[in-house]
């Protein structure tokens, strides 16, 4: 099925972006070319190349090739000395799509999942319409940012010396929220995702028969307390206030029935709201790894890799982000407290380690048209909040860039 916007929304634009002649369907066409073209982590160079083409023709000075595959679009005006920085991600998932829709994915199990595709949309349209009412003081950098899927693309950029480069005061981004009403914008002081690590347990014993295991020392048994002995790390020692996940994703050992493997190995998956549970989690984690393993007399080795951060929104920038949310919505639709249960992760958390700024959530719809959840083969983004996200861009600058 096609879906068509309703004329409250051809119409929100114009009121909210100014001038009136940027084009809401222009951006939702841009954004369909975008979903039906999807593009994985840094190999996003056919999306770059349509974004920095477009950008340039709005006249902004555009940089390439940061963090490989990343883009920033500067445009400077008046005399002010405030810089703002604003983010999207570009990437798409490793997923075969199965909405039907006509602008479906035309790349054979690639798909835009999470809405990466009306994230670089609805700052395209503010960037258009920033640039034609030119009614700020300043210096704004976009950030088109690829590989925010494998949590490496901000990394990358930031190492290839974003900020360096192109210096700024604070940096923001959003999120699409799909479940939430559209109209419903969410700007929350402190944690808003959690941190994603990972780690590599390896657990040796000594091999040998199945009907024989006292001659052996078996790393099955040893594994198998392990895992249960995790469950504990977030339930005995995070307070009920706070939050962390540890999962285990796999477990793997032995090739047949009566043989008692030389190993076996497990991969988990552990998350946290705010830097000092992520330690602690970690600690602990480690902890009961060695010791068990110690108590059941075999060896155990633990591969921990910390991915990315918490994003942590910092009380200036975000009041500052409700305030322009608020004058677009109203203050009554706009979110001050982290939703229940959201436990992704995202890496602008090493852009917001490295500047104040605020991660928002943008109500995606709920129902046929915005409800189904991301990274589903069924998600697609709700061109109906297209507007309301550029507006929200547009008003932000306007209100951080002022004289």
């Amino acid at each position: 099925m096609t879906r068509q916007l309703s004329p409250q929304t051809t119409k929100l634009l114009s009121r909210l972006l100014p001038p009136a002649d940027v084009d809401t369907q222009a951006f939702v066409d841009i954004r369909r070319q975008i979903h039906a073209n999807p593009e994985l982590g840094f190999e996003v160079n056919a999306t770059s190349e349509l974004v920095a083409n477009l950008l340039r023709s709005w006249g902004y000075e555009v940089h390439t090739g940061i963090g490989r595959t990343g883009i920033v679009a500067q445009l400077r005006l008046g005399s002010g000395t405030r810089r703002l920085g604003i983010r999207a991600d570009m990437d798409a998932l490793p997923i075969t799509e199965a909405t039907g829709l006509p602008y479906a994915s035309r790349n054979a199990g690639r798909m835009h999942a999470c809405g990466h595709d009306g994230h670089t949309a609805i700052l395209l349209a503010a960037a258009k319409a920033l640039a034609k009412a030119r009614d700020f003081d300043g210096t704004l950098n976009l950030i088109f940012q690829p590989d925010e899927e494998n949590l490496c693309g901000a990394r990358a950029m930031i190492e290839d010396g974003l900020f360096e480069r192109f210096p700024c005061d604070a940096v923001y981004a959003l999120h699409n929220a799909p479940g939430v009403p559209v109209g419903t914008m969410m700007a929350i002081e402190g944690p808003v995702t959690l941190s994603s690590d990972v780690a590599d347990v390896t657990i040796k014993g000594v091999g040998g028969h199945g009907a024989m295991p006292h001659r052996a020392r078996d790393p099955v048994a040893a594994a198998a307390a392990v895992v249960t002995a995790l469950q504990t790390v977030v339930a005995r020692n995070v307070a009920p206030d706070d939050t962390a996940v540890v999962s285990v994703g796999f477990i793997r050992g032995g090739a047949t029935h009566n043989v008692i493997p030389q190993s076996v190995s497990l991969g988990l998956n552990v998350r946290a709201a705010r830097p000092e549970t992520r330690a602690l989690v970690e600690q602990r984690i480690r902890e009961i790894v060695s010791l068990t393993a110690q108590a059941h007399g075999v060896e155990a080795e633990i591969d921990y890799r910390q991915l990315v951060p918490p994003v942590v929104n910092t009380a200036v920038e975000t009041e500052l982000a409700a305030k322009v949310c608020s004058e677009l919505v109203g203050e009554e639709n706009v979110v001050r407290q982290a939703p229940k249960g959201f436990s992704g992760s995202e890496d602008f958390a090493w852009m917001l380690s490295e500047l104040p700024g605020c991660y928002l959530l943008l109500g995606n719809g709920e129902g046929e048209f915005g409800g189904c959840m991301v990274h589903n083969p069924g998600y697609d983004f709700n061109d109906e909040v297209l507007p309301l996200g550029a507006a929200c861009w547009v008003r932000l600058a306007q209100t951080y860039l002022v004289a």
